[in-house]
C-alpha cells in the first residue's frame, strides 16, 4: 500500500464512482477547475458560512472570489460527504498560522486546500497530517534571485547546476514540495525555508532530503509530485509512507454532481 513516485507522477483524475469514499490509509486529492457552471457556483455559495461569503467578497478580482468560493465550497461538500452530515453545518477552527481544521476534535478527517490560476486542489485523509500545493508556472518567477530568497543554499546550487531549459520546471517542483511540507506542518513561515531541503530534479524521487530543525522529520513525511495539468506544478506532503493515493476530478455536469452528492445538489430551481 506504500505510495510510489510513479503513482504520483502519473496522476489520473478519475470521475468519482462508487469507490470514492475515504477509508483509512488512503489519501484523496480532488481537482476542481475555476470554470465551474453557474449551478455548481450556486451550490458552493449556499453551503458557505456568512463569514466565508464575506471573506470571498473582499477579493477585488472576480477570479480570486471564485477560487475562494470553489475551494471552500468543494471542501465543505466533500467533508459533508465523507462525514455523512450537511455541508453547511460543518464548523472549522484555525491554528495560529491560519491552517483550517474541523472544529470537532473527535472527527478524524484532515484536509488541506490550494489554488492557483485555474486549478483548485483539495487533499483529504483520516488521522494523517497532510499539505497540498499547486502553482501556475510563471517564467518570470523562476529565477536565481527568487530561488536565493526562498530555497536553501543546497537547493540553489542544485537548481543552477541543471541545464537552463530545465530550470523552470525544477524551480516550481522545488517550490511546491517545500510549500506542501510547510502546509502539512501548519506553522507557516515560522520555519525558515533554508532549514530543510527537498529533492526536485527530474531524476530524483520527491522526498525530504534534510530537516535540520528536526532530523527525524525527514522520514516522517512522504512527498509526492502531482500532475495538476499543463502549465502547473503540484505536490503533496503526507505524514507516514504506508498509504494509497486516489485522485478525483470534481464533477462539472449537474448529472455527475447529483450522482456524487445526491438530489439536493441538483440545479437550483
Amino acid at each position: 500500500m506504500t505510495v510510489s513516485a510513479e503513482q504520483c507522477a502519473n496522476t489520473v483524475w478519475n470521475v468519482p464512482a462508487n469507490d470514492y469514499r475515504l477509508i483509512p490509509d488512503e489519501v484523496h486529492v480532488w481537482r476542481a477547475l475555476l470554470d465551474q457552471p453557474l449551478s455548481s457556483l450556486g451550490l458552493f455559495h449556499e453551503v458557505l458560512s456568512a463569514e466565508e461569503r464575506a471573506r470571498a467578497e473582499r477579493f477585488y478580482f472576480e477570479a480570486d472570489r471564485r477560487r475562494a468560493i470553489i475551494g471552500r465550497g468543494v471542501s465543505r461538500l466533500l467533508l459533508g460527504l465523507y462525514l455523512g452530515r450537511p455541508a453547511h453545518r460543518i464548523e472549522f477552527k484555525y491554528n495560529a498560522f491560519g491552517k483550517p481544521a474541523l472544529a470537532d476534535p473527535n472527527l478524524p478527517f484532515q484536509f488541506n486546500v490550494s489554488h492557483s490560476g485555474d486549478v483548485i486542489l483539495v487533499a483529504t485523509a483520516i488521522d494523517r497530517v497532510l499539505g497540498v500545493d499547486v502553482e501556475r508556472m510563471r517564467p518570470d518567477m523562476a529565477n536565481a534571485e527568487i530561488a536565493a530568497r526562498y530555497f536553501s543554499p543546497s537547493e540553489c546550487s542544485t537548481l543552477l547546476a541543471l541545464p537552463p531549459e530545465m530550470r523552470g520546471e525544477a524551480f516550481f517542483a522545488c517550490w511546491t514540495r517545500k510549500e506542501a511540507y510547510l502546509k502539512a506542518r501548519g506553522d507557516g513561515l515560522s520555519l525558515p525555508l533554508d532549514r530543510f531541503d527537498v529533492a526536485f530534479t527530474p531524476t530524483e524521487k520527491p522526498r525530504l532530503l534534510a530537516t535540520r530543525h528536526d532530523p527525524a522529520e525527514a522520514s516522517r513525511y512522504t512527498l509526492c509530485a502531482l500532475d495538476a495539468g499543463p502549465g502547473y506544478a503540484a505536490a503533496l506532503a503526507v505524514e507516514g509512507s504506508n498509504w494509497r493515493l486516489k485522485c478525483w476530478e470534481w464533477p462539472r455536469s449537474d448529472r455527475s454532481r447529483t450522482a456524487l452528492l445526491g438530489p439536493q445538489s441538483g440545479p437550483a430551481q
